[in-house]
């Protein structure tokens, strides 16, 4: 059995704030890193990026800029930020800044290539400066994860072994957790060590808020409350749990300037593992404590499933978030870890397959349907009632029915996500 603290840990390490899509910031971050490293604002920027770092930042909102993609993001890391403040180093950028950000784009100072035969998150950051001067900085395995830095050839900074810098994958690899020692660990632990999960409904409450105060891409959550309001929708667990997600999503995919708790290097997962679980203790009147359990248990088991899928893939992280949104609903509800179980397995068994073509304001559709299925999973797994090990997919043990999930996005769907690209790549030319 594993310690308390290696848990506290791993959540301490995957839930953590960051501004704006998590792949446009890592581009900002590595270009901040490079320009820091090369000492002077560059002349001109070349990103070499994995083919899913391409995808996921094509079509995002970037913070208070009003403009999508990675040429906006990495211009900003070229003239602001600190690679020290990670993910959030695009924090308070000036209208001054952006209109410089934009004039580095439109003289087409940034250089955007695919490099292939990398893994699925890599960001390789090249600033030139004056006199043939450059330096490079190198992002993989996590979005905050600078491996390498070099200037004019020479390495000043390479982090592969340090320690601090280990990811979830490699961490689960020590330790193999299962969602029972998961299941277990939340229900025992004293809850004043994980009370800070309640800091991801702060965060990203407060985004929600904003999602439902103003028009942010295609308003779904704004929309579905005001049917809602209006006696069409019905007012209830679900409908609520959707419309608060939505809009988190709407806000963040359209550039909102307030930060988000990410969970495995995603916001989108962060707001989906975190907002669900905190509008049904809402809707039920739970208690703080029942709250902080079921959060650990949503954020934990979103992470033991995102182990085996990998940062990056190309079935839609949401849905793995959802799961474990759907877990922590459950135990709100009275749920065990046979009914977590059985959650698990109705999501894997329903929604398994929804593709990601890339971040973009249509996630927040996406998000709100995930969590319609996992509050669907999770009502009918405390029923008792849970998709057959007959059935597809699924094993008679849950940690092979995640396993069989990972599988299928780890390698079973490689050919979709090149197919995605090149239609994504492909769409406005002759």
């Amino acid at each position: 059995m594993h310690s308390n603290s290696t848990f506290i840990n791993l959540l301490k390490a995957e839930v953590v704030p960051a501004l704006g899509c998590t792949e446009p910031i890592a581009v900002a971050l590595a270009v901040a890193k490079a320009r820091e490293t090369l000492g002077e604002k560059p002349s001109s920027i070349k990103l070499l990026l994995s083919a899913n770092i391409f995808k996921n930042g094509m079509g995002v909102g970037i913070p208070g800029t009003g403009m999508i993609g990675l040429h906006i993001a990495a211009a900003l890391g070229a003239i602001y930020g600190k690679s020290a403040d990670c993910l959030e180093l695009l924090t308070g950028i000036t209208d001054s800044v952006v209109d410089e950000a934009k004039t580095i784009v439109d003289t087409n100072k940034v250089l955007i290539e695919i490099k292939e035969g990398t893994e699925k998150l890599y960001i390789e950051a090249i600033c030139n400066g004056a006199n043939g001067q450059y330096a490079k900085a190198i992002i993989a395995e996590k979005h905050s994860n600078i491996l390498l830095v070099e200037k004019n050839g020479e390495v000043i900074e390479c982090n592969q072994n340090q320690q601090n810098n280990e990811s979830a994958e490699t961490i689960k690899e020590k330790v193999s957790l299962t969602i029972e020692e998961i299941f277990n660990f939340i229900t025992r632990v004293p809850v004043a060590d994980i009370e800070f999960m309640l800091k991801t409904v702060d965060y990203n409450d407060t985004i929600a808020q904003e999602g439902l105060s103003k028009k942010y891409g295609l308003s779904v959550g704004r929309k579905l409350k005001s049917y809602i309001d209006k006696g069409i929708l019905s007012d209830d667990l679900m409908n609520n749990a959707m419309y608060l997600t939505a809009a988190a999503s709407d806000a963040r995919m359209s550039g909102c300037t307030l930060p988000v708790m990410s969970n495995s290097g995603s916001g989108n997962q962060g707001i989906t593992a975190t907002l669900p679980v905190y509008s049904a203790a809402k809707y039920l009147k739970a208690n703080q404590e029942t709250l902080v359990r079921a959060l650990a248990l949503s954020h934990l088991v979103s992470i033991h499933i995102k182990t085996y899928l990998g940062r990056l893939s190309a079935l839609c992280g949401c849905i793995i978030a959802a799961t474990g949104a759907g877990c922590g609903v459950s135990y709100i509800m009275g749920g065990g870890l046979n009914e977590t179980i059985y959650t698990i397995k109705n999501m894997v068994g329903n929604v398994t397959g929804m593709v990601c073509d890339g971040a973009k304001e249509g996630c927040a559709l996406k998000v709100s349907t995930g969590v319609s299925s996992a509050i669907q999973s999770a009502l009918l797994g405390l029923e008792g009632t849970v998709i057959s090990s007959n059935d597809g997919i699924i094993d008679e043990d849950v940690e092979k029915t995640i396993q069989n999930l990972g599988r299928i996005g780890s390698e079973g769907m490689n050919q979709t996500d090149k197919l995605l690209l090149e239609i994504m790549v492909s769409k406005g030319k002759a």
